[in-house]
């Protein structure tokens, strides 16, 4: 903590600030995204930088893609915001994806009740939801309607 406030107290060396900047610049082009094309630049940017500093926090990149990230999360929030699927929609894709017969959840959906709210004729209970989420290892509200 003392260490960070030593360096937010030393001035900013403007003119070393500025040379860093211009290399850096030429680099990387770092700037909002305006456009699909940016956006395009941006996400391989950030891809590459995955490749060389992964999930590795004391990695020399890290900030760099850390930055980025946000750069292309924002952009993509505004631009690309995916709307939540049905619930039916998201249990019959997560069976697809993983190629689960409606009797492999048997143990968790009475077969029945599963044809039921596959066919759009059952919702799918809070407690059914919970059992959902533990089996397929995601979060319990996918199942629940918005």
């Amino acid at each position: 903590m003392q260490a960070a406030r030593a360096l937010t107290r030393k001035p900013i060396d403007m003119p070393a600030l500025q040379a860093s900047w211009q290399a850096f610049d030429t680099l990387a082009h770092l700037r909002p995204i305006h456009s699909e094309a940016d956006y395009d630049r941006m996400v391989a940017m950030m891809n590459a930088l995955l490749e060389v500093a992964g999930d590795d926090e004391d990695h020399p990149l890290s900030g760099l893609l850390e930055l980025v990230a946000d750069v292309v999360s924002r952009y993509e929030q505004e631009h690309h915001a995916i709307e939540a699927a049905n619930p039916k929609d998201a249990l019959r894709f997560l069976m697809d994806a993983r190629g689960l017969k409606q009797e492999d959840l048997s143990a968790i959906v009475p077969q029945g009740n599963l044809s039921a709210i596959l066919a759009g004729k059952r919702s799918i209970s809070a407690a059914m939801a919970g059992k959902l989420g533990g089996f397929f290892g995601i979060s319990p509200a996918v199942f629940v309607p918005r």
